[in-house]
C-alpha cells in the first residue's frame, strides 16, 4: 500500500514537501521529481556591457571620432537612447541599475569604500535587496557576472570576511573580474574567480585585462551552449575601462597617434555636430561654454604652452586606445553569438556608469595615485611626477587626462562625473534586440527619430525593462523576507513606440552634496562648494526639454518652479533615505569600530598569498612600521625579494643580490634606492619607518648577524604612501604582481628568494600625521576610487 506524505505514520519524518506516493517498497510507490526553474520558451539571451567613466560622446554612435564599429553595428541595428541619466558615480549607479532600487534605498549613498554608518550609507546590498541576476535565475536563466563589481566594501575584500555582497551571493552562477573601484590594466592587484582570490604572483606577457575578461566572457558562453543548448543566459559584463589609471596595448595606442593635435575645443565643436546630425538633439540646441567654475575649469587648447599640447594629446590618444579596446570586446561578444546563430533573440545593452571624470586634475598626471592626495599636504608633494612622455600608456605608469578632456568626453554638456549636471549623469545608452525591437533602419519604426529616443529614463528602469521586455515576472520575497519593491519603471513602451511618453516623470540626484531634481522637463541642480551649506543649496533651474546643456539659468525667472522642485527633492530625499548628508570630512571616511583590528600586529609566513591591498595599507597608513624578516642563516649564494608591498604606482621592498640587502621605496613612480653589503648568517632583518606629521617618513634599515648588526642603510624623508596607494597588497618571498621596481623586474622577474625565509612580521606604530590632515586625504582617496 502506497500513501502520500500526509498518511505516514506520526514519526515518519523526511517526506514533507514529496509530491509522490511512498510504500514500503518501490514498487508500491510512486517516485516525483520537483520541478526546477525553466525559462518561457524562446526567452531572449541579456548582456548588459557596463562601461565605467565613460562619457555621453565617447563613442560614434554618440558623437565620437574613436572608431567603434561594432558599437554602431549595435546601434544601427537597435535604439540609442539620448536622454539616459544615470547617477553622478560608480557604486551607486550599479546597484540602481542590478536591483530598480534608487542609490539610497538600496545603500548607496556613495562609493562602496568606507561607511559611514547611516541606513542610505551602509556600502552593502541588504538582505531584503532582490538583484536582477537572482530574478533571472528564478527564471531559468543562467547567469554570469565579469568585470568589476564594487558592491562590496575594500573591508570585506579578503579571506574569512563576510560574503554576502559579493557576486555569486547576489545571484550569479559564477563571477571573475575586481571587487575594487579600478584596477591596472597590465597588472591588477588582486583578481576574484567566483568566491576565492585568484592566487598568481605575475601575469602572463601581453596580458591585458579588458582581453581577459573578455576571454571569460566568452568561454562562459560556450561552455553553457555546449551544456544546454537552449537555457538562457545573462551576461553582466562590467568593464574596469574606462576608469583610470589610463593604460593601453600599444597595437591599439599606435592607431590614434597624432589624432589630437587640434585639441579638446575642436574636439567637443566636431563631435557635438555629429550629434546634431545623428538626431540626438535638435539644430537650435545650445552647447554648453567651457566650464570655468574654479576647481573644474578647463584652459583653451589654444593658450597652452607647445610642451603641454605635446603632453595632453598623449593622455587622450591613450584614453580613444582604451575605448577602441572595449570596442574590439563588443565585437568579439557579438561575433560569438553571430556564430551561436543567437545574436537576433539576445537583448543587447551598452552604457555607462556616471560621465567622464575630472580626477586628472587640470594639468593631467603621470603619477595616478599621487594625483589625489589633497589637503593639506607638503607644497612640494609631486602630483605629476615627470616621467618620460614615451611611457605614457604604458605599464610602467598609472596616468589620466586633464579635465579638459573630461569635458570632450561629456559634449555637449557641463561638469563631469561626481556632480548632478549632465556631464555627471547624462551618458550614452545603446540598446540592441533584432527579434523584438524596431532598429535604426526599421521601416516600420515611424516615429521619425532615426531610431533614437528622446523620452526621460534612469538607471533603476533597466531592471524592469529587461524584465518586461523578457516576459518575466520577480519574486516577491528574498530569503524569506518580502524584497524591497523597485524604484524603477519600465520603458519597453517607447522601446517599442517612439510615440509614447516616457513613465518615469521624476527623479531625485544626490552625491556629496551635490543635489538635483528631475520633474516633466524641468530640472533644478546645486552645485556643493562649501561643506557649512552642505544643507543650504544654491538651487539653479534649467528647461532641459530646449537647453539640455543646462546652459541658461532660469531661477530669477521662475522661483515659483524653484520652490516647487525643492520642496519635491527634500520629499524625495526623506522618502529615499538620503539624509542624513554629511557636512563633515571624517563623516565620509568613517569606518565600523571593528576595522580597528586591521591595524593589529601580523606576521605572515613565507608562501602566504599575497595580503589583501585594505588590510595590507592599515599595516602602514600615517604612521610608524617596522618590518622584522625572519631569515634562517642567510647564506653568500641566497638572493631575491624578501618582502614588498605596492606596485608601480607607489610601494617599497627589501631584496638581497649579490651578498648585499636593498631597501626599495617608490614614491608615486619616482625611485629610491639604498644598499649596503650583507654578512653571512644573517637571521634578522628589520626595516624602520618614522613617520613625520609632513606626510613624510624616515626609512632605516639594518641586518643582524650573531646577535651584532651587519649592515645600516637609510633613506629619510620620503613622501608617505596613502590614499589609494600602496594598491597592490604585501607579498612575501617575492614581488608578486605589479613590479615595485621596474627596472629590477626587468632584470630578475619576481625574484623569488632562494634561501631560508620564515616569515615577515608587520609591527605597526604611532599614527602621526594629524587627524585633519588624515580625513581631508582620505576623503579624496574615497570618493575617487570608484
Amino acid at each position: 500500500m502506497s500513501q502520500t506524505p500526509d498518511d505516514l505514520p506520526s514519526n515518519a519524518r523526511g517526506y514533507d514537501g514529496f509530491g509522490g506516493r511512498i510504500g514500503r517498497t518501490s514498487s508500491q510507490s510512486t517516485p516525483w521529481w520537483p520541478r526546477g526553474a525553466v525559462a518561457p520558451a524562446g526567452a531572449p539571451n541579456i548582456v548588459v556591457i557596463l562601461i565605467d567613466d565613460m562619457g555621453y560622446s565617447d563613442i560614434s554612435p554618440f558623437g565620437a571620432e574613436i572608431d567603434t564599429p561594432n558599437i554602431e553595428r549595435l546601434a544601427r541595428n537597435g535604439l540609442r537612447l539620448s536622454n539616459y541619466h544615470t547617477t553622478p558615480v560608480c557604486s551607486p549607479a550599479r546597484a540602481a541599475l542590478l536591483t530598480g532600487l534608487n542609490p539610497h534605498r538600496a545603500g548607496y549613498g556613495s562609493v562602496a569604500n568606507s561607511d559611514p554608518g547611516f541606513p542610505g550609507l551602509r556600502l552593502e546590498l541588504a538582505d531584503d535587496v532582490l538583484t536582477l541576476p537572482e530574478i533571472l535565475r528564478a527564471n531559468g536563466y543562467a547567469t554570469y557576472a565579469v568585470g568589476k563589481w564594487h558592491l562590496v566594501r575594500d573591508a570585506n575584500m579578503g579571506p574569512g570576511r563576510p560574503r554576502d555582497s559579493w557576486p555569486l551571493q547576489r545571484g550569479f552562477d559564477s563571477y571573475y573580474g575586481s571587487l575594487e573601484g579600478l584596477n591596472s590594466f597590465f597588472h591588477p592587484n588582486q583578481l576574484i574567480s567566483d568566491n576565492s582570490m585568484v592566487d598568481g604572483d605575475e601575469y602572463p606577457e601581453n596580458y591585458y585585462v579588458t582581453d581577459d575578461l573578455t576571454d571569460r566572457a566568452i568561454s562562459s558562453i560556450k561552455a553553457l551552449r555546449a551544456q544546454d543548448a537552449t537555457k538562457p543566459f545573462f551576461l553582466y559584463f562590467a568593464h574596469i575601462a574606462m576608469h583610470g589609471p589610463h593604460q593601453a596595448k600599444e597595437s591599439d595606442l599606435a592607431k590614434y597617434r597624432g589624432r589630437y593635435e587640434q585639441g579638446w575645443d575642436v574636439i567637443r565643436r566636431n563631435r557635438f555636430e555629429r550629434q546634431i546630425a545623428a538626431g540626438l538633439f535638435d539644430e537650435d540646441t545650445p552647447i554648453a561654454e567651457r566650464n570655468t567654475e574654479p576647481g573644474y575649469d578647463a584652459p583653451p587648447w589654444e593658450e597652452l604652452t607647445d610642451d603641454e599640447r605635446r603632453r595632453y594629446q598623449r593622455y587622450q590618444e591613450v584614453y580613444a586606445a582604451m575605448v577602441d579596446s572595449v570596442d574590439q570586446s563588443v565585437g568579439r561578444i557579438v561575433d560569438t553569438l553571430t556564430e551561436l546563430g543567437e545574436l537576433d533573440n539576445t537583448i543587447i545593452v551598452f552604457t555607462s556608469d556616471n560621465g567622464g571624470t575630472a580626477e586628472g586634475g587640470p594639468v593631467g598626471t603621470r603619477s595616478y595615485f599621487s594625483q589625489f592626495v589633497h589637503g593639506p599636504v607638503p607644497q612640494d608633494w609631486e602630483r605629476d611626477v615627470p616621467h618620460d612622455e614615451d611611457l605614457i600608456g604604458s605599464a610602467a605608469l598609472g596616468v589620466h587626462y586633464p579635465r579638459g578632456w573630461g569635458q570632450a568626453s561629456n559634449t555637449p554638456f557641463r561638469f563631469y562625473k561626481g556632480q548632478t549636471f549632465a556631464g555627471g549623469v547624462r551618458v550614452p545608452f545603446v540598446i540592441s534586440w533584432p527579434a523584438g525591437l524596431p532598429s535604426a533602419g526599421d521601416d516600420s519604426d515611424d516615429s521619425g527619430d532615426n531610431g533614437v529616443r528622446r523620452q526621460f529614463s534612469y538607471v533603476t528602469d533597466l531592471t524592469p525593462t529587461l524584465l518586461d521586455l523578457a516576459g518575466l515576472d520577480a519574486p516577491s520575497h528574498r530569503h524569506g523576507r518580502p524584497a524591497q519593491d523597485r524604484d524603477g519603471v519600465s520603458i519597453a513602451g517607447f522601446l517599442r513606440d517612439g510615440s509614447v511618453d516616457s513613465p518615469h516623470r521624476e527623479q531625485y540626484a544626490e552625491f556629496g552634496g551635490h543635489r538635483g531634481f528631475y520633474r516633466d522637463g524641468w530640472k533644478l541642480l546645486s552645485l556643493h562648494t562649501d561643506p557649512a551649506r552642505i544643507d543650504d543649496p544654491a538651487w539653479e533651474l534649467y528647461d532641459v526639454r530646449t537647453d539640455p546643456a543646462e546652459t541658461r539659468d532660469l531661477a530669477a525667472q521662475f522661483p515659483e518652479k524653484v520652490a516647487e522642485l525643492a520642496a519635491a527633492w527634500d520629499a524625495a530625499a526623506w522618502h529615499n533615505t538620503v539624509y542624513p548628508l554629511l557636512d563633515r570630512p571624517a563623516d565620509v571616511i568613517r569606518r565600523r569600530p571593528d576595522e580597528d583590528r586591521y591595524a593589529d600586529p601580523v606576521r605572515i609566513l613565507a608562501g602566504t598569498p599575497t595580503l589583501e591591498r585594505y588590510r595590507s595599507s592599515r599595516l602602514i597608513a600615517y604612521r610608524d612600521f617596522d618590518i622584522d624578516i625572519e631569515l634562517d642563516g642567510c647564506k653568500p649564494t641566497d638572493e631575491g625579494v624578501l618582502v614588498a608591498h605596492g606596485d608601480p604606482q607607489g610601494g617599497y621592498l627589501v631584496y638581497i643580490e649579490n651578498g648585499a640587502l636593498h631597501l626599495v621605496f617608490n614614491s608615486y613612480g619616482r625611485i629610491s634606492r639604498a644598499s649596503g653589503e650583507l654578512a653571512s648568517g644573517t637571521t634578522l632583518i628589520t626595516v624602520h619607518a618614522a613617520a613625520t606629521e609632513a606626510v613624510r617618513w624616515d626609512f632605516t634599515e639594518q641586518a643582524t648577524a650573531g646577535g651584532q648588526v651587519s649592515v645600516v642603510t637609510k633613506l629619510p624623508d620620503r613622501f608617505q604612501l596613502v590614499g589609494m596607494a600602496p594598491w597592490t597588497g604585501i607579498s612575501v618571498g617575492r614581488d608578486a604582481r605589479g613590479p615595485v621596481d621596474r627596472e629590477l623586474r626587468e632584470r630578475r622577474g619576481i625574484f623569488a628568494y632562494t634561501g631560508g625565509l620564515r616569515a615577515v612580521t608587520y609591527r605597526p606604530g604611532p599614527v602621526r600625521v594629524p587627524a585633519g590632515v588624515r580625513a581631508r586625504i582620505d576623503e579624496a582617496a574615497e570618493l575617487d576610487a570608484d
